[in-house]
């Protein structure tokens, strides 16, 4: 750290950081408040899709009797294919985060009267468990994001809240309290000088 210099150049350039940084901590303040709100809200997101995903899985239970067929495993892999998975990007409190839209799947024709009443049900099931796990990992990431920008602007809030402004508040006092002293000591010379020539003019 470079040594602090009692000068009015250096209690100029302190006094203008100081402002600064008064002037841009309410913002930080407020985008730390929006951050955890959105963060709460994400959190609630993931929970709710994991909560669905689960109870689906449990709906499927019941059904796991058919799904254990070797052979209805391999029809379901045949016909059903996951081609793409469709995500865009939103701005949550200042934060660039995935949103996720849809899965796009492609399905073979099959003949409906030959194949099980049950498996267009099992085939719409299987999707939406698809599109529920594609969701998550997109909520997930949407978490990461703003609990990362949330770390970073509460490192920025403390800085300048603990370090910054009372850094620069004891650098003006200490400038201040040094140029007082320095003026103080001229007038005190200057008088004293005075007081010289003027005995030596007696």
């Amino acid at each position: 750290m470079s040594k602090l210099k009692l000068t009015k150049t250096e209690l100029k350039t302190q006094s203008d950081a100081l402002k600064q940084y008064r002037r841009f901590l309410p913002t930080l303040q407020l985008k730390k408040q929006q951050l955890q709100v959105e963060l709460r809200k994400s959190r609630d997101l993931v929970e709710a899709n994991r909560s669905e995903y689960a109870a689906l899985r449990q709906e499927l239970e019941r059904f796991v009797g058919l799904y254990a067929d070797a052979g209805v495993l391999e029809f379901i892999k045949d016909n059903l294919q996951v081609v793409g998975v469709s995500r865009s990007t939103a701005n949550i409190a200042g934060v660039t985060v995935p949103v996720f839209d849809k899965v796009e799947f492609v399905e073979k024709a099959y003949d409906m009267f030959t194949a099980d009443l049950w498996l267009d049900g099992g085939l719409a099931t299987v999707k939406k468990l698809i599109s529920l796990i594609e969701a998550g990992k997109v909520l997930e990431e949407q978490y990461r994001l703003l609990n990362v920008e949330l770390l970073s602007t509460t490192q920025r809030v403390n800085l300048f809240e603990k370090v910054k402004i009372p850094e620069c508040m004891e650098n003006i006092r200490k400038i201040q309290i040094y140029l007082g002293d320095a003026t103080t000591a001229a007038v005190v010379r200057s008088k004293i000088a005075k007081r010289k020539m003027q005995e030596a003019a007696a």
